[in-house]
């Protein structure tokens, strides 16, 4: 899990980008701070891995000074900001103190969640290798066209959230094979909704796909095909 802190001084956004977390799989909420002053305590208080932090504070001290005091400390902490300030000055200077995304309110669910699944694919990638080769490191960075790939929608049915977290499980798998009950079993999707994402992913080339014959009823079993995996970018 990905623990989280929202610093937001207005209660109506913050429950509102609560409520927008808790749609997301992968994110566990520390709690919400409303000034500069209890952000720094929560810091010093609970291991936080990523703030949603708005840059008007009340006070003196201001949702930047925050970063800067993270970056500052050296603290292993990512910041996504989302905020009214849409000043060009801010949105440099945040990018600069290494903001991983900048949302200007108001901004749509698609937006949020959009930013979010994407840091919980790029964290994922990075906390499980010690080292990554070039076309891994340009789908994390989305370069080389992937920024600006036109998007292909999903099939009917299907959801872009619930396919990172299908796609997230099977990762874990490596090279070994899986089956419809290995995902539903450390998941909460039913094994009906992932043998329709498992035939998408087929379909793409994804994952390869075996009928095993032993005792009782055959069993699908799936792998995952690494070399096609960057396909999928294109309907996430």
């Amino acid at each position: 899990m990905i623990n989280v802190l929202i610093v937001e001084d207005d209660p109506m956004v913050a429950q509102l980008n609560q409520m927008y977390l808790e749609e997301i799989i992968g994110f566990h909420l520390i709690g919400i701070s409303n000034s500069f002053e209890d952000a720094v305590g929560k810091l010093t208080e609970y291991k936080i891995d990523l703030i949603l932090l708005d840059v008007y504070m009340p006070g003196r001290r201001t949702g930047l000074d925050l970063l800067t005091l993270i970056r500052k400390e050296q603290r292993k902490i990512d910041v996504i900001l989302i905020t009214a300030a849409s000043e060009v000055e801010n949105i440099q200077h945040a990018l600069r103190m290494g903001v991983v995304d900048y949302l200007i309110k108001p901004f749509e669910f698609e937006r949020f969640k959009k930013a979010l699944i994407s840091y919980r694919k790029s964290n994922k990638m990075l906390q499980k290798q010690t080292t990554i080769d070039q076309r891994e490191l340009d789908i994390l960075l989305q370069k080389n066209g992937q920024k600006n790939e036109e998007k292909v929608p999903l099939p009917k049915g299907l959801t872009i959230s619930t396919l990172s977290s299908i796609f997230d499980e099977i990762e874990s798998f490596g090279e070994e094979s899986f089956s419809t009950d290995d995902i539903s079993g450390v998941t909460s999707i039913s094994r009906v909704s992932i043998r329709k994402y498992l035939r998408f992913l087929k379909d793409i080339g994804v994952v390869e796909e075996t009928l095993n014959y032993g005792i009782g009823r055959p069993v699908y079993q799936y792998t995952l095909n690494k070399r096609n995996s960057p396909r999928l970018q294109r309907y996430l």
